[in-house]
């Protein structure tokens, strides 16, 4: 690619006139010459800077009401020429076609008309042909055009040429051809997408997603890594913002994204606070309580010593008290709706924890997820379900009490975002014991009695839930030997009546959900 490359003479075709006038100006204070669709022409000779409507170009007017007005071999041959082949070159003089040597081309706004709710024959209207190939032709000959899809970019440019006497360099014109193939993958990705329709498994998926930040490494620190999102504003934890501490890390942000959606599931129709500490993608503890520090109190109090350098999340905005036992300790993120002003000032002494300002996911929202295998990807709907009382079934000859049947839900929502195999102990506003990630079930709800004693805490009268079902009655005989009254778990095993008959003769209580909630 030639290095050095003196714009001459520009073509403009914006949507968005953000930055027009500006681009136009400098433009001309350099003597460059501008051709122009017909309504940016026009934008740019009400304010004075001189434009040449490209009509008088091609010798032919806008037709279709503006459907058909770029897409003309004199537009792409000045755009499409090789400067270094003569024969190119010939062939413009000969026909009398201007070269051009920088496009600026904002698209009609798709992707905005679609998330405004714009009726299909609308849609169809704001599908840009002329703009997407006229900046394709532009960046295809990036040896020597420079193709602008971004306002963005205007001053850096008009800056370069000021430097350079008129010229760009051929590493600006290959990173603006670079930027100008991803915008119209990303708009034509948006209207695939579209045509789809509300089908989440589509024939061909195109991510269209765009760098919101380099990361310091991921898991490890000799693995590099960086946060990508979706075009638009970004959404849930990538959207997040940050009022203090380091950088956030790729392992933080897996973290709180649990931690989020945990919390999310806990608040739904709960009028008291909810709070979760996440370590290593699963919960240390969560609780629900009459304000933010009790809730963090009964969350922390499940496993505090996993909890140290741990995530957590509080429903509700953080007040002082909170605020003020969090910086007791080392945790490395906090995130919550809000903070009270106080409770800043607290938090202020902990330089290094990152505290984000995030609202709370909807729990019960549709939606895709997905992750990578070697050469693939994998997708899935979310596991959006709660428990559906009318496939609930009470399998034992005792019958949950009012207390056990409250301590049951929030266990069951608190298994549901713990590592596959799980098991969780809770009282009725609090877990007790987590047992997660491990290769057996009965190893799970081990796990769990023994992280409760070592935390000093009671199981006596507490309930317990499985991600899945019980293949043998072990796991109920461990949780009855702690002091479980009532099990929920989802049924399924060709040993069910084995492991129903073990509930019973243990005098626990068995809920089977019809729901499972494995967790990889």
């Amino acid at each position: 690619m030639a290095d050095e490359m003196r714009v001459r003479r520009a073509l403009l075709s914006v949507y968005d006139r953000t930055g027009l006038l500006e681009l136009g100006r400098g433009l001309r204070e350099m003597g460059v010459e501008i051709l122009a669709t017909e309504g940016t022409a026009r934008a740019l000779r009400d304010e004075g800077i001189e434009a040449r409507p490209i009509a008088e170009i091609t010798g032919l007017p806008a037709i279709l009401g503006g459907r058909v007005k770029m897409l003309h071999p004199t537009v792409f041959g000045g755009v499409l020429a090789r400067r270094d082949v003569p024969a190119d070159l010939r062939e413009l003089e000969e026909r009398g076609i201007p070269a051009v040597d920088l496009v600026a081309v904002v698209f009609y706004p798709f992707e905005q008309t679609l998330e405004s709710g714009a009726s299909e024959a609308e849609l169809v209207e704001k599908i840009d042909v002329g703009g997407p190939s006229l900046l394709r032709a532009a960046a295809k000959n990036a040896a020597h055009v420079a193709a602008l899809s971004d306002p963005a970019d205007y001053a850096a440019v008009l800056e370069e040429m000021r430097r350079g006497e008129g010229s760009l360099s051929g590493e600006t014109r290959r990173s603006l051809a670079r930027k100008a193939f991803a915008r119209t993958a990303r708009y034509d990705a948006a209207i695939a997408r579209w045509l789809s329709g509300p089908e989440p498994f589509p024939e061909e998926l195109i991510l269209p997603l765009r760098r919101i930040s380099p990361l310091r490494y991921g898991e490890n620190p000799h693995q590099r890594a960086a946060l990508y999102a979706p075009c638009g504003p970004p959404a849930g934890v990538a959207g997040a913002e940050k009022l203090q501490g380091k950088e956030i890390s790729y392992n933080n942000l897996l973290d709180v994204t649990a931690a989020l959606a945990l919390v999310a599931e806990l608040q739904a129709g709960q009028k008291r606070c909810a709070a979760a500490v996440i370590k290593h993608g699963n919960p240390c503890g969560a609780a629900v309580g009459e304000s933010p520090l009790a809730a963090l109190e009964a969350a922390l109090a499940t496993d505090p010593v996993s909890a140290f350098g741990g995530v957590i999340v509080l429903s509700r905005e953080v007040d002082a008290a909170a605020a003020a036992r969090i910086a007791s300790g080392f945790y490395e993120v906090l995130a919550a709706p809000g903070f009270a002003p106080e409770a800043l000032d607290a938090l202020a002494a902990k330089k290094n924890l990152r505290v984000l300002r995030s609202p709370l996911p909807d729990p019960s929202a549709a939606g895709v997820e997905g992750r990578t295998i070697p050469g693939a990807w994998l997708f899935q709907e979310r596991d959006s379900r709660d428990l559906d009382e009318r496939e609930m079934r009470l399998v034992t000859k005792r019958a949950p009490s009012d207390a056990d049947w409250t301590a049951m839900r929030l266990a069951w929502k608190v298994v549901k975002h713990v590592r596959s195999n799980s098991i969780v102990f809770a009282a009725t506003d609090r877990t007790l014991g987590i047992g997660a990630g491990q290769m057996s079930r009965v190893d799970a709800a081990r796990l769990a009695v023994m992280k409760a004693r070592q935390a000093g805490l009671s199981l006596r009268g507490s309930v317990v839930a499985s991600d899945g079902f019980f293949p043998f009655r072990d796991g109920v005989d461990t949780a009855a030997e702690a002091g479980a009254t009532a099990i929920i778990q989802p049924g399924g095993s060709l040993r069910d009546a084995e492991v129903i008959a073990a509930a019973d003769e243990r005098g626990l209580a068995m809920v089977l959900a019809g729901l499972r909630h494995f967790r990889h």
